[in-house]
């Protein structure tokens, strides 16, 4: 039997694994060998490593997705209820160990925070398509790996995608047609009516197949239940035609009969969710959880990722058979891809440095344009300079001239000054001293006179001439103190002992003259300066 395995070509070896029961024979055992342990083997091991699920919650805010969450597992995740004033769709991942008897399930519950809240819903589902392929490309990236740990890696693409739909009781909303039809290439959608208590039963009939025809007519393809194994195949096409699931959440348990169970109370009555007459909650958990689960994590990897895997490598220039129909190997792909790869990163650099060259050529004309320029601007400001510098000298030549001729008027004026102080002291000196001797006086109203130095300091000719003006008449004269007393020799006018007045006035006076000659009181001093009279000082 194993030299029959092994005489067989290649071709027929992959004949083989591609179509099994073909070109081989079926042989009896003669005893227990010990392979129907496999099943039990593979039980063991998944157990050991646990499982996961990740589930994907889709639905306008206040729809109860997270109290579905809460009541589909039995217990309480934590999180905080979402607001209405989101500014954009943001997706929340949290992840949860659960543990039933001897199986470990790792549960990723993701939500849509803000799904359906803004004005404009146009762009509402490239957030979450966007998440969707992000998962499907780490694991791409995971499997590209020369050292690969998918035993350990923990997988988060999305295996089932829970669509809440608003109970309206008309017909689906256009931002709820555009959203699954860009999921159903990626994901797993089941669509379920959230909050059916919302409306009656007969309005929820006519709903459910309102919303099943636009579907149809929109194409959007909703995840089927398998059909293909026999011991779930009866159930499964029974489920499939209560789709889209009316649902009901709540985690309020009241005591009915003899048990506990979850309900919602209204003042017109109670709602038990786990009631098939009320809602489908038990056929959704049934079939989400505890039917094909499996099957969902199945359909995920073989059907979407595979989709996505086989875009992204045709992407990158991978194909399975070349134009002749052969196949064709990773090898000579890569090498293909490589060729090209440096045949374009080969033009792509001599259009670079063809552009280089071009740029620096421009660079240096602009330069050498520019330095031209300032050569120019550099002569023509030396040239202003020279003149400026010429003009400046000229301008200080001249200035030099003339203070060269000032000092020479200088030095002439004062030799001349000097000689004619000189010539003319005598007569200077003769001027000053009759301008000194000469003094207007009035002894009275009526009477002026003039005091003449004849005889040395001590002798006096004393001047009367009698004025027209009368007494008491304003004749601009001022009284003054004189330090000496004067005496008439010849006693022919008497004076006053000490007191005369300067006479001022300019006017014309009619004068009687008599001439006197007059000495200081024995004793007394001249003034060294009579003409502190005239300036109407007193000396006394």
């Amino acid at each position: 039997m194993e030299a029959e395995a092994n005489s067989g070509s290649p071709e027929d070896s992959w004949a083989f694994i591609q179509r099994p029961g073909e070109g081989c024979r079926t042989v009896p055992l003669a005893g227990h060998v010990g392979f129907d342990s496999l099943p039990d083997q593979l039980v063991n091991q998944s157990i050991s490593q646990g499982f996961c699920f990740n589930i994907l919650c889709v639905g306008e805010t206040g729809l109860g997705k997270s109290t579905l969450m809460d009541t589909l597992f039995n217990t309480k995740f934590e999180g905080e209820p979402a607001t209405h004033t989101q500014p954009g769709v943001q997706l929340q991942s949290n992840t949860y160990d659960l543990q039933e008897s001897n199986v470990g399930l790792k549960l990723t519950i993701v939500s849509t925070v803000g799904f359906g809240d803004q004005i404009n819903k146009e762009d509402s589902y490239r957030p979450i398509v966007e998440f969707i392929d992000a998962q499907f490309e780490a694991y791409l990236q995971e499997e590209l790996k020369i050292r690969r740990l998918l035993h350990n890696y923990h997988d988060s693409r999305i295996h089932a995608c829970l669509y809440f739909i608003a109970p309206t009781g008309h017909s689906l909303k256009s931002l709820d047609l555009v959203t699954m039809k860009k999921l159903d290439s990626k994901v797993n959608v089941i669509p379920i009516i959230a909050k059916s208590d919302a409306i009656s039963k007969s309005e929820l009939t006519k709903f459910k197949i309102k919303i099943t025809s636009e579907l149809v007519s929109n194409g959007v393809q909703i995840y089927q239940f398998p059909m293909d194994d026999e011991a779930v195949a009866e159930v499964n096409g029974t489920m499939n035609a209560h789709l889209p699931f009316a649902v009901i959440g709540s985690t309020e348990e009241l005591k009915i009969g003899n048990k506990m169970v979850k309900v919602r109370q209204y003042p017109w009555g109670t709602v038990q969710v786990e009631n098939e007459a009320h809602c489908d909650f038990v056929k959704l958990r049934e079939m989400l959880i505890r039917v094909n689960m499996e099957d969902l994590r199945e359909q995920t990897h073989s059907r979407h990722y595979e989709l996505y895997r086989r875009c992204k490598l045709e992407e990158m220039g991978f194909k399975d058979t070349d134009p002749d129909s052969k196949p064709f190997s990773l090898q000579e792909t890569y090498e293909a891809k490589r060729n090209e790869f440096l045949g374009e990163l080969q033009k792509k650099e001599e259009e670079m440095r063809q552009m280089f060259v071009q740029r620096v050529k421009e660079k240096e004309a602009e330069l050498k344009e520019a330095e031209k320029e300032l050569h120019e601007k550099f002569d023509r400001l030396k040239k202003l300079h020279q003149d400026e510098k010429k003009k400046l000298e000229d301008k200080k030549k001249s200035l030099d001239d003339e203070v060269n001729a000032f000092k020479q008027r200088k030095t002439a004026a004062e030799l001349l000054q000097s000689q004619g102080s000189q010539a003319g002291g005598s007569q200077t000196l003769k001027r000053d001293k009759e301008k000194k001797n000469f003094y207007c006086f009035t002894v009275n109203s009526a009477v002026c006179c003039m005091l003449h130095e004849t005889q040395g300091p001590a002798f006096f000719n004393l001047v009367f001439s009698s004025c027209t003006k009368s007494k008491g008449e304003d004749c601009h004269c001022r009284r003054v103190r004189v330090p000496y007393c004067l005496k008439s020799e010849t006693n022919q006018f008497p004076l006053p002992p000490k007191c005369v007045r300067i006479h001022t006035h300019t006017h014309t006076h009619t004068h009687t003259t008599q001439v006197f000659t007059v000495s200081l009181c024995p004793g007394k001093t001249p003034s060294p300066d009579l003409r502190g009279i005239l300036n109407g000082s007193v000396l006394c």
